[in-house]
């Protein structure tokens, strides 16, 4: 029997802000128990916290049946936009069982599965509370690397080094190696920021406080990465936004996906939309009404408390519409056609001086500057500040 819950962190009770939710996985291991007619293996692919499957292997042991379950951990390690991809071709598969004969045997049969199409060099198998361990570090990991560069852009931005250089130099030493080192508006997804939470809330409870504080840490810094995207807009525009329109390309949090959960695009749209601007967004993938739908469940505002925001947050149909009479474009997902568009064409429309933000590092800047827009980027020397780059 397969099990993926979602596990989403706590919004209110012990805990609260931090925990993960394993109400779910409660409630499916208590279905398992009671529909079930012969033993079982029960893999749990959710990310939980340690020692989850502990409470569900007690609730499975509470079956009247007489029946045996063995449980199993097995994290996915899928990205959005290359889940079919990941799960044909694995950098590994990762399988936790009890270190008992019967715990041994279980694992072996599931690993057996994926031998069909994995070799076994990239099957591993560890004790329960390893594999559930290792999904939260992976992540937590992936995601303190995002942190670490986005951290070095703002220094950049402050000296005039060019983060893409940095990442460049760094990322040659094979010991840090170049996966995930380009500096962003900030990371986002269902998982990077709700894991983390979930360590440094086990870290917590384990008494381990400096660890709880060094992992927060790495959401401090993406929150303040967001905060600084949107703080630089206004102060580039001559320190006020109030009615002018702003285009706001791409609203996912990465691109080749519609998912907007925790987007780093929603805390600017919300800061913009706090600082007066009439906002038009522009994303192929995601609807208005997810957009609602995110704002209202981890900002708080929606269209039914505050109609403003019906007014001043359009959603257009292409981004050129987004763009024409703005004052300014902000580039906050790597959409390839965000690379290709027209800027000659749209700079002709907008107001001057005509501002791009380049919150993902994708456009020719020096080819923008060239058409005449006043161009800032993350990690980037801005020209007008320093005069020996």
């Amino acid at each position: 029997a397969g099990r993926a819950a979602n596990t989403p962190t706590k919004t209110q009770g012990i805990g609260a802000g931090r925990a993960a939710n394993i109400k779910n996985c409660e409630l499916c291991a208590r279905k398992i128990a009671e529909v079930s007619t012969t033993n079982k293996i029960v893999v749990e692919k959710s990310t939980v916290p340690v020692r989850t499957a502990e409470a569900i292997r007690r609730v499975l042991k509470c079956n009247d049946k007489g029946l045996s379950f063995e449980v199993l951990s097995n994290p996915e390690f899928l990205a959005e936009g290359t889940a079919v991809d990941d799960l044909e071709s694995p950098n590994r598969v990762l399988i936790g069982g009890a270190q008992t004969p019967d715990g041994l045997k279980a694992a072996e049969t599931l690993a057996s599965v994926y031998a069909n199409w994995i070799v076994r060099e990239r099957i591993l198998t560890t004790n329960l509370w390893s594999s559930e361990c290792s999904k939260l570090v992976a992540n937590a990991f992936l995601a303190q690397r995002v942190s670490s560069v986005n951290s070095i852009s703002a220094l950049c931005e402050a000296t005039g080094a060019d983060i893409s250089e940095i990442s460049r130099a760094v990322g040659m030493d094979d010991r840090i190696g170049k996966r995930f080192l380009q500096a962003s508006v900030g990371f986002g997804g269902s998982c990077f920021q709700k894991d983390i939470l979930n360590l440094v809330y086990l870290c917590e409870t384990y008494g381990l406080h400096e660890c709880a504080e060094y992992w927060n840490q790495v959401i401090v810094m993406n929150d303040y990465q967001k905060k600084r995207f949107s703080e630089k807009m206004v102060a580039k525009m001559f320190n006020t936004v109030t009615g002018k329109k702003i285009a706001i390309l791409g609203y996912a949090f990465k691109k080749d996906t519609g998912d907007v959960r925790e987007t780093p695009s929603m805390f600017v749209v919300r800061d913009l939309f706090a600082e007066g601007a009439e906002i038009h967004v522009y994303d192929p993938q995601v609807s208005r009404e997810d957009m609602w739908y995110e704002m209202a469940y981890t900002c708080g505002i929606s269209p039914d408390k505050d109609p403003k925001l019906d007014q001043n947050v359009i959603t257009s149909e292409s981004a050129l519409a987004a763009c024409e009479g703005s004052h300014s474009i902000a580039v906050l997902t790597e959409w390839d056609e965000f690379k290709t568009l027209d800027y000659e064409k749209i700079y002709a429309s907008m107001a001057k001086p005509a501002f791009i933000f380049d919150g993902r590092n994708i456009l020719d800047h020096d080819k923008l500057r060239d058409i005449g827009f006043e161009v800032h980027a993350i990690g980037k020397p801005d020209p007008n500040t320093f005069d020996d780059l």
